[in-house]
């Protein structure tokens, strides 16, 4: 039996203005080619480049949410290779004083934690663009070569494909929390390349095999999960038919997963590094590095953990981390509650204490609301939102309202299907709720002298149901629908079948 062992290494286009070394617009995707081009990202003589500092500070930020340790001294490098899409003949890189290293990221795997170790996250500046034409001549475009990229490398941690495709959801999710890069796979924004390698179940512990294979320029997780599944399926074929595997560079061979040999495996020697030497070394001071930590906002993991704390469940806290606009809009909610609500206390709903405002003498808990609100918000209003094709910034139902309706519900003063009803109303009304309330009389009737009429209605009309009760228990389910159908369903139903067993003496 063989067991996959595999390492990734992620490169993620830096959201700025410029680009990584000159001040040409980053801005590529879909404009008319070498455009954007100048002596600099060209490589031309003489042209001196200059670090972008506003991607060095995200690169700090990434490395930080990585827990990886900050490397005060850093620089950066020259990576020799030659590709047309290339134009200097060397890419500037960092190789062995990154900006940040031995950091790690925990995913959730089969209810356990794991935690993958980084190796390394650095900087450098993207390639240019091959064009393929149908005559078989290759065009190029340099509008992209210069852009900033993030590369984040791990160790060879995973040993599932599952392990892989958690990853790399978490780390792109983190990457747009913190702004690094709106990390769009469909734009080339972030891109995998895997190192892979089977070894046999008997191989002690720690150790690794002596070859892996490369997969380079994997654009979407759906294809990272075909070439996994791919590779670690042909690996095992040839290590069964007793072939040595040697280390070799594998391209994609359309969007199958199926891999291709391009060429044998680079070390870091082939790209005989050397220091820029038209860049200083840089020094990351503690002041920069303390400053880029209060301005972190708060991660995937520890939203996540807040609303699990609020009580949510824990696909309902996924949604909302990672639907980062129904958070936040739950988050506003959240707030309005906290300034209203200063005490955990339960409010016993009188018949109109929600007159308009929000206020009143005792508020439902903060995790009542808390746990409601995100039941409907994930639930009716996220269906009536797909149907009407509208998003939750657009929703015609304010925060308040929604708080106010969960009161009424919580005092039994509402059904469920009416707040239904108030919630697809919104969408056609501009009507407060209270005012939709108040014009469908849809407050229930707890008044037990109006509950009372009711119920003597509905018995008198009825005989030969109330006869069947002693032998079918279930007919009383029959009366109280009659009770809601005469009261149009302003008669809360546990209520109502209360005075009907006390009716009949049940």
């Amino acid at each position: 039996m063989y067991l996959p062992v595999v390492g990734l290494e992620i490169h993620i286009q830096v959201k700025t203005n410029s680009k990584m070394f000159c001040r040409c617009s980053a801005d590529y995707f879909a404009k008319e080619p070498n455009l954007n081009v100048c002596p600099v990202c060209m490589g031309l003589p003489g042209a001196l480049p200059v670090p972008n500092k506003a991607a060095f500070e995200k690169a700090v930020k990434l490395a930080l949410a990585l827990n990886c340790k900050i490397n005060q001294e850093t620089k950066f490098d020259r990576k020799n290779y030659f590709y047309p899409d290339l134009p200097k003949g060397y890419q500037i890189s960092q190789y062995d004083q990154p900006i940040g290293e031995e950091g790690y990221l925990e995913i959730e795997y089969k209810g356990d934690s794991r935690r993958v170790r980084i190796i390394r996250v650095h900087l450098e500046e993207d390639t240019g663009k091959s064009l393929h034409a149908e005559n078989d001549e290759t065009l190029l475009d340099y509008n992209k070569s210069g852009v900033p990229l993030l590369e984040v490398v791990t160790y060879p941690d995973f040993e599932s494909t599952e392990e892989v495709i958690l990853f790399a959801k978490r780390l792109r999710q983190i990457v747009r929390y913190l702004n690094v890069s709106d990390a769009e796979m469909q734009k080339g924004q972030m891109r995998y390349e895997l190192n892979i390698s089977v070894k046999p179940d008997t191989m002690p512990l720690g150790q690794l095999p002596d070859y892996k294979a490369e997969v380079k320029n994997i654009g979407s997780i759906s294809v990272l999960e075909k070439v996994l599944n791919f590779e670690v399926a042909r690996q095992i074929e040839l290590h069964n038919k007793g072939e040595k595997i040697p280390s070799q560079t594998r391209g994609l061979k359309g969007m199958t997963g199926e891999t291709v040999f391009q060429r044998s495996k680079e070390t870091a020697d082939d790209y005989r590094y050397f220091p820029e030497p038209d860049i200083p070394p840089l020094t990351i001071s503690n002041e920069l590095i303390n400053s880029i930590k209060e301005s972190m906002p708060e991660l995937p993991h520890q939203r996540k953990q807040r609303y699990v704390d609020l009580g949510l469940e824990f696909e309902q806290a996924d949604i909302f981390v990672e639907d980062t606009e129904r958070g936040d809009w739950y988050d506003g909610l959240l707030k309005i509650i906290d300034s209203e609500n200063n005490a955990d206390e339960e409010y016993i709903f009188e018949e109109n204490a929600f007159n308009g405002s929000v206020a009143s003498s005792r508020f439902p808990s903060k995790k009542y609301l808390a746990k409601e609100a995100a039941k409907w918000i994930v639930g009716d209003i996220s269906g009536l939102l797909e149907k009407k094709g509208m998003t939750i910034s657009n929703l015609p139902l304010s925060s308040i309202e929604l708080i106010r309706l969960l009161g009424h519900i919580q005092a039994k003063q509402l059904s469920g299907s009416n707040v239904k009803k108030i919630l697809e109303m919104k969408f056609d009304v501009s009507d407060d709720v209270s005012k939709i309330i108040a014009d469908n009389n849809m407050l229930q009737k707890n008044d037990i002298g109006v509950v009372e009429s009711f119920v003597r209605q509905v018995i008198e009309e009825n005989p030969r149901v109330v006869l069947d009760i002693e032998k079918n228990p279930n007919a009383i389910k029959f009366l109280v629908g009659q009770v809601m159908r005469l009261s149009k369903g302003t008669v809360n139903p546990k209520v109502a079948e209360a005075e009907i067993r006390k009716s009949l003496v049940l």
